[in-house]
């Protein structure tokens, strides 16, 4: 490792404060021209192409189909298909079963020719791979509702769940917020288990051929006896010809859907919780004029991103994570608060607080209301890193001149909010407090995504930083407590896990600026270790990349293509370390001014957020440790979800920049 003196650094800075400082404004002034009049940011939230294909499944579903839209999402799900045929997960990955099955089905849906070459590529995939059998259980739910897998072959859960008590094992409060208005609307057409027929035309009959019927018995995962059995009494009771519970179970369920569709017509602000429940309303008889269904609707087009050719479909939107973050980069690059882009964005944030209270009273049932959400309306599902944002810019913004009572108040919500939901283990999850059961991932159709949500490193670092901004201390309680629990959640190569982004740099670059706020000795061996590790992990170029293969092989830890939000993840995880590794952070400088376009932009195709790491249980799971057990998973990551957030590629390269400027200039 090559370390310059401090005479070289500060002259490294001084050869090149012209260009840095030509770089921020250049940033400042595309930002600036990127916000909307109403004062917010809010960029595409790119994820893989289940979102335009299960789109497409719900318009047939309900029969509204509108032309325009159906061919720009036709020309969208083709431009992402891979050469060998299949469709991925993330930029780079290697094809993925279910979702190349949900593509292919959706462009037979949508008439496309089945003996084109896109489709003939696409078959041979699905065919050599494995076929529906080896989908996953939410790939056969759509393909149940539209007539080509049979219900009785999908794992079961009864709408009689909704009767357990919140203190039971399977109370849906068990799961985390976005599980829980994905199963309750599930609930229902598992119950109902309703179809609609399609066109011969669009049948999947060839992707059956040559599988005898036993292949197509659903796949079990690992389970232990508890959930086994629960499963089984399931079965038993769902076997009976009558359900005496089973219209109140609806009604209630009925009633829970009603109660957290948001004001935007969404649930939950994510596209799973919002496609099922219109499709479970419907299937009450809630017909498509009916207003409830049409404000869902209307919240389906809010998740829809159109451009002239082609439309995505987000599987949520984030205005209020990119106006925090956008707004934080902005004033650390000291934007004037009198600016009207910053006051329009405090103005716009102040208005964005929750003061409502949502399902995160069920274990926090004497915490007061404050949070933000990572939308634009989500009363019943703030966030904590959010949050933990949204009050570091109030905070900055308070600082530089901005002292008004209104933000004050705003600081003192949130904050108490924030502490409130602080986990047992001394951390702090993404929206609840202690959601560990880890024991709801053995469930059958737990086979996708993250069940769960425990308290993580990345949101703890946050909120440490915060919180270091607010005046805390290594001495006090709450710091302590979360110190101690990133502590323990340390890698044993010196790294830190990443639940929210790609991966162990993104762990790190939330990590070591929340410990250096709150006063933590940054020159302790815990803490040298992972900037060892960051300075062991930089590529040639100066860049620091993690593809988001290294959930599922640990041979790709830090190792994967220079990106702008990665490399300034590390720059400013190597400032905060007040650790003598100057080249290496000049060296990340460099890249990002070498690689910025002219209007302030940087390019950047790699998804580098993270949704869902795919083990189910929201975090590393310990038995990993053992090499030999990651075997069982898979680069395409079948079970995860990865996300292209577009103005990481902005925000974040501002914030290195700016941070970089400030330690020099002090």
């Amino acid at each position: 490792m090559s370390i310059l003196r401090k005479s070289n650094y500060t002259s490294f800075y001084g050869s090149h404060v012209d260009q840095i400082n030509d770089a921020i404004n250049r940033t400042q002034t595309f930002l600036k021209s990127a916000q909307y009049s109403e004062g917010y940011w809010w960029g595409e939230l790119e994820c893989n192409n289940t979102m335009e294909a299960e789109y497409v499944f719900l318009v047939y579903f309900l029969g509204v189909v509108d032309s325009r839209k159906l061919s720009k999402v036709v020309h969208r799900i083709l431009s992402k298909q891979l050469t060998d045929g299949s469709w991925g997960q993330y930029h780079g990955s290697p094809g993925d079963l279910s979702t190349s099955i949900e593509c292919y089905f959706a462009l037979k849906l949508s008439g496309y020719n089945p003996n084109s070459p896109e489709l003939v590529k696409a078959r041979e995939f699905i065919l050599a791979n494995g076929s529906i059998p080896k989908a996953r259980v939410f790939t056969k739910i759509w393909l149940a509702l539209l007539n080509q897998w049979p219900w009785t072959d999908i794992p079961r859960m009864i709408p009689e769940m909704v009767f357990l008590a919140r203190g039971l094992p399977f109370n849906i409060y068990k799961f985390s917020s976005w599980a829980r208005p994905t199963i309750v609307p599930l609930l229902i057409l598992f119950g109902r288990r309703p179809v609609v027929a399609v066109p011969d035309y669009a049948n999947l009959g060839e992707i059956r051929s040559g599988y005898s019927a036993d292949c197509f018995v659903a796949q079990k995962p690992r389970q232990n006896r508890v959930v086994m059995l629960v499963n089984k009494l399931m079965g038993i009771y769902e076997a009976q010809p009558f359900h005496p519970f089973r219209k109140l179970a609806e009604n209630r369920l009925l009633d829970w859907i009603l109660t957290h569709q948001e004001k935007d017509g969404l649930w939950a602000g994510i596209q799973p919780s919002t496609f099922y429940s219109i499709l479970a309303l419907n299937t009450l008889g809630f017909d498509t004029q009916n207003p409830v269904i049409q404000k869902g609707l209307s919240g389906v087009d809010r998740l829809c991103w159109e451009y002239d050719n082609d439309m995505a479909v987000q599987g949520c939107i984030s205005p209020g994570w990119d106006t925090a973050l956008g707004l934080l980069a902005l004033l650390e690059s000291g934007l004037d608060v009198e600016t009207e882009a910053i006051y329009k964005a405090i103005t716009w944030l102040l208005s964005n607080q929750i003061t409502a209270t949502g399902d995160w009273v069920i274990n926090a049932s004497d915490v007061l209301p404050g949070g933000w959400p990572f939308e634009f309306h989500n009363d019943n599902y703030p966030d904590i890193d959010d949050t933990a944002l949204a009050i570091m810019c109030l905070s900055q913004a308070f600082k530089d001149g901005m002292a008004t009572s209104e933000i004050k108040d705003a600081i003192e919500r949130g904050f108490s909010w924030v502490l409130g939901l602080q986990s047992q283990s001394g951390g702090w999850a993404a929206f609840d407090k202690d959601n560990c059961s880890k024991y709801l991932s053995d469930l059958t159709f737990s086979d996708f995504g993250e069940i769960i949500d425990p308290p993580t490193v990345d949101v703890t670092g946050h909120v440490l930083e915060m919180m270091g901004k607010l005046g805390c201390s290594r001495e006090d309680v709450n710091v302590t407590r979360a110190c101690r629990f990133v502590q323990d959640n340390q890698e044993r190569d010196g790294s830190w896990f990443g639940r929210w982004g790609v991966n162990y740099i993104y762990g790190i670059g939330c990590v070591l600026p929340g410990l250096a706020s709150v006063g933590e000795d940054m020159h302790q061996p815990y803490i040298g270790r992972a900037v060892a590790w960051l300075v062991g992990h930089q590529n040639e170029d100066g860049g620091w990349g993690e593809t988001c293969g290294s959930y599922a092989d640990p041979s790709l830890r830090g190792l994967g293509p220079s990106t702008a939000s990665q490399t300034s993840w590390a720059i400013i995880a190597l400032i905060a370390s007040d650790h003598k590794v100057d080249d290496s952070i000049y060296r990340g400088i460099q890249y990002l001014m070498e690689t910025q376009n002219q209007d302030g932009t940087w390019d950047e195709p790699y998804f580098t957020g993270t949704g869902f790491p795919g083990y189910g249980i929201g975090s590393l799971p310990h038995d990993l440790e053992d090499d030999e057990l990651w075997s069982e998973y898979d680069i395409s990551i079948p079970s995860g979800l990865m996300i292209r957030y577009d103005l990481y590629r902005i925000i974040w390269p501002l914030l290195a920049l700016s941070r970089y400027r400030r330690s020099r200039s002090l």
